[in-house]
């Protein structure tokens, strides 16, 4: 057999294909499984050694100069055709910018961004936990009494079943579980925040079914009210960004903390530009044209609960306080009404969402991309 014919004969044919779908067919023709020249190669098998030895290289030969030269001519194909769209192509630099990508980052991930920044700048490490929880930690362990009005069924969402070990199971109603099994895998000192959904069978303007909530724990030696105080005041202000914050602590009552305290802040009553009286947090609520709005419920963490926990309360001391993470954004960014934030509305989420580059930081203002 002529290969070096052969070979001339395929290069002319390479040479002469006008466009990709003519190249493909000769490359399959020449190199598929059944090609003419891929059929050469499995007959070296079959030869004699003396064979091989001189027709091997022919064979070989054959091959690359067919691989090459559909290489080549496929590159000049993909050119030619890269020419011919850039030449009928063109731009109208006259035509509206295209619009821009939609999407937005909701308020609440926003909001709690802006927490894990505030608090991780405090020492908090961020603690999670499973929203399907059992009574006990959920309740028990929180000194929450059989007869509270919490564990009614009108409050709280029960599974029907039991879990394998006999517990009642439900959708945790605040992130306080977090805390206690946070104490017993870590132990103490700790301090936290645990950020999440949460549930309770209400609905209305300021309340839904699911919502987010995010609570703080501090466990250590020698905690007391004073350090609560100054955490929730430095929190504060960096979250709304004023130094005016002022709060009020109130005797309160919650059975997983004792001393319970509220925690107040101070607000003035301003018109807007619509002419809408409204809240803005700053100065003390005692002055003439301020108040004070209820935003928190805190205290120092009941003897019962750290035992709960696994840790001695003779030992240790701690505090913790819960808030809503949907209420914080209302108050900071006008929103009046929760059922909004879980509406879906793209209008209601293009004017209060926020880019996916406005990271909230404390060094350009946790609120900066408002």
């Amino acid at each position: 057999m002529d290969y070096a014919a052969t070979r001339e004969e395929a290069l002319a044919r390479i040479a002469a294909a006008q466009d990709l779908d003519a190249l493909e067919k000769l490359r399959v023709e020449f190199l598929g499984k059944q090609g003419s020249v891929s059929l050469l190669l499995k007959t070296l098998g079959a030869m004699s050694p003396e064979e091989r030895r001189s027709t091997g290289p022919q064979i070989h030969a054959l091959r690359e100069g067919v691989s090459d030269a559909l290489t080549a001519r496929k590159t000049a194909l993909e050119g030619a055709a890269l020419e011919a769209r850039l030449a009928n192509e063109s731009v109208d630099l006259t035509l509206p910018a295209p619009e821009a990508p939609r999407g937005s980052i909701h308020p609440v991930s926003q909001v709690l961004d802006e927490l894990a920044e505030i608090f991780a700048d405090l020492g908090f490490a961020v603690a999670t936990g499973p929203e399907i929880e059992d009574d006990w930690h959920n309740f028990t362990a929180l000194n929450i009494p059989e007869s509270h009005p919490a564990r009614a069924m009108h409050d709280t969402f029960y599974f029907p079943d039991s879990d394998t070990e006999g517990r009642r199971m439900l959708l945790r109603t605040h992130t306080s579980p977090v805390q206690i099994r946070s104490m017993l895998e870590q132990g103490a000192p700790i301090r936290i925040i645990a950020p999440g959904r949460v549930y309770r069978s209400d609905s209305d303007a300021t309340h839904t079914p699911m919502f987010h909530q995010v609570e703080g724990l501090v466990i250590d030696k020698g905690i007391h009210l004073g350090h609560l105080k100054w955490t929730l005041e430095t929190f504060l202000k960096a979250f709304f960004e004023r130094d005016d914050i002022v709060l009020r602590l109130r005797p309160s009552y919650f059975p997983f903390t004792e001393p319970s305290v509220e925690v107040d802040v101070g607000f003035a009553q301003v018109n807007g530009a619509d002419g809408k009286s409204r809240r803005v947090l700053g100065g003390c609520g005692d002055a003439p044209g301020h108040g004070w709005m209820e935003l928190l419920g805190s205290g120092m963490v009941n003897r019962k609960v750290i035992e709960a926990g696994g840790l001695d309360p003779d030992e240790w001391q701690g505090f913790a306080f819960g808030i809503g993470v949907d209420r914080l954004a209302m108050l900071k960014y006008g929103m009046d009404d929760l059922r909004a934030f879980f509406d879906g509305d793209v209008r209601w989420l293009a004017h209060y969402g926020f880019s996916a580059f406005d990271v909230p930081t404390l060094s350009a203002g946790v609120g900066a991309g408002a």
